[in-house]
């Protein structure tokens, strides 16, 4: 009998399977860290097949440690890291170089030769996007330009080019489908979110042959069936989104006007703009949320490059806290950071400053600085982020928020969230599940097969764990964001 819904959780530092019921309650869970490769300074890669092994590790492994039978699920859900770039074999799979992650800035200076080509206002009409290294289509032009044989083998049609979803979708389907879905296809800088389709101008601009793209398609749908080698049986793909439409989607932010904010290794911000894109002139990004019933919602987002992966630098680079977790606790035996600002610009600064040359720093160091107060500061720094691209978006929206939904890993930490709540003047609201980027993923498999009615169904179905409420004046909250811009101003362009 038909129970539960598989999600495929493929994120920047490690790979996740969460196995839900129809209702959206999460029955186990299964996660595998692989490993970071950063062959330059500002260089960061991944192995394709450590992306792969480990996401069909944890699929079997969820299954095993729920006691199910794999013919008891409707379908699998996928969200992914975006941006994430990966070419292959067409035949034999096999990728041509390493995926070049979506923090990696080895384009920034051919995206400056872009942007002083006077190219910024025309391939943000097309795509919503800004010219950053961040997006797929600078880095697939460098997969070409630099893997030898590479362009050859591209314009005879024998290479794939994929998002990290594509990528699973193939492996999945024992290579029988090659295809992405709209979230996905919005954020290669490559795709006219105007039109719903591959740009040829963008196309001919960046020297990509069309041939490489998927096939897009909507987020809510079948792609394919599982390769019966894997699980036993062939399961439906029936979900695909970027992890942060499918945080919003999780969230349940059906609606114009709802907004999420995402703590996972970058910081997330996306607002429903509803079935009309939103264009901004300052720095917030126009995307695509979903593709569904026909239609198609975009959003509005605002990217923060370094946000939980801070914690992971203070765990692994510097060895200040033993895990994660240890963090809240350590931060709480002082009243504040004492006048420390961390800048986490590690991979420079993505929204609303867009400075891929500026790098990290701590300020304010004097000789009571102690261990504590830069763990403060560091998850002062991802609340500060976070609030820079809020305030952005209210004005680029003409909307208030009255309360900021959050989610990801580190939206369990309690003190991060009053942190928040106090920069931003404005309630937070913790849902009961957190991980809402696998259980968006799910929501779109379950609607496709049928095992979800409806987005109503949904919204009735979600509950509030806890919320956060403003506590400090307006005074000290202005006096605290000054001097986080003061820290700001001093990182920018330190590495130009």
């Amino acid at each position: 009998m038909l129970q539960y819904i598989l999600a495929l959780d493929q994120g920047t530092t490690s790979s996740r399977s969460i196995l839900f019921d129809t209702t959206g309650k999460m029955i186990a869970v299964s996660q595998k860290e692989f490993p970071q490769i950063f062959p330059h300074d500002g260089c960061v890669e991944h192995n394709p097949e450590d992306i792969w092994n480990s996401q069909y590790e944890v699929a079997a492994d969820v299954i095993a440690k729920a006691g199910i039978s794999p013919d008891e699920i409707y379908g699998i859900g996928i969200t992914n890291q975006r941006e994430t770039t990966i070419v292959w074999d067409r035949k034999t799979g096999e990728p041509v170089y390493n995926a070049i992650v979506w923090q990696c800035r080895r384009t920034a200076k051919y995206c400056d030769e872009l942007k002083a080509d006077g190219l910024t206002d025309d391939i943000r009409r097309r795509t919503g996007l800004i010219i950053d290294p961040y997006f797929s289509a600078t880095k697939i032009k460098w997969i070409l330009d630099n893997v030898a044989g590479a362009r050859e083998r591209a314009e005879k049609g024998e290479l794939c080019f994929g998002t990290v979803d594509c990528w699973l979708i193939y492996k999945l389907t024992g290579g029988k489908v090659h295809a992405t879905d709209y979230s996905n296809a919005a954020r290669t800088m490559l795709f006219n979110i105007n039109t719903l389709d591959w740009d040829e101008e963008l196309l001919r601009l960046f020297d990509i042959p069309r041939s490489m793209l998927p096939e897009v398609r909507p987020s809510s749908g079948i792609f394919g069936l599982t390769d019966p080698i894997l699980f036993g049986i062939s399961i439906p793909v029936a979900g695909v989104a970027g992890d942060q439409q499918a945080a919003l989607f999780g969230q349940c932010c059906f609606d114009a006007g709802n907004c999420k904010n995402t703590y996972g290794t970058g910081g997330f911000m996306l607002m429903n703009t509803g079935e009309k894109p939103v264009f901004s002139d300052n720095g917030l990004l126009t995307t695509i949320a979903w593709g569904l019933n026909g239609k198609v919602n975009y959003a509005l987002e605002g990217s923060v490059f370094v946000c939980g992966a801070a914690v992971q630098w203070l765990r692994d680079g510097m060895g200040l806290v033993a895990k994660a977790s240890e963090t809240e606790a350590i931060a709480r035996t002082v009243s504040d950071s004492a006048g420390v600002y961390f800048v986490p610009a590690f991979v420079g600064l993505g929204a609303p400053y867009w400075d891929p040359y500026a790098r990290g720093a701590i300020f304010g160091i004097t000789r009571g600085t102690t261990r504590a107060h830069i763990v403060r500061a560091v998850l002062d720094s991802m609340a500060y982020q976070t609030a820079d691209v809020i305030e952005l978006m209210q004005k680029e929206s003409n909307t208030v928020l009255t309360s900021l939904n959050v989610d990801g890993g580190a939206s369990a930490n309690d003190l991060l969230l009053e942190i928040q709540a106090d920069l931003l003047g404005t309630k937070i609201i913790r849902p009961s599940c957190i991980e809402t980027t696998a259980l968006g993923a799910a929501y779109l498999a379950g609607l496709a097969t049928g095992a979800i009615a409806s987005t109503d169904v949904i919204s009735k179905s979600r509950s509030i764990a806890a919320s956060f409420d403003p506590v400090i004046s307006f005074k000290e909250r202005k006096h605290r964001i000054d001097g986080w811009h003061k820290a700001i101003e001093r990182s920018l362009g330190w590495a130009k």
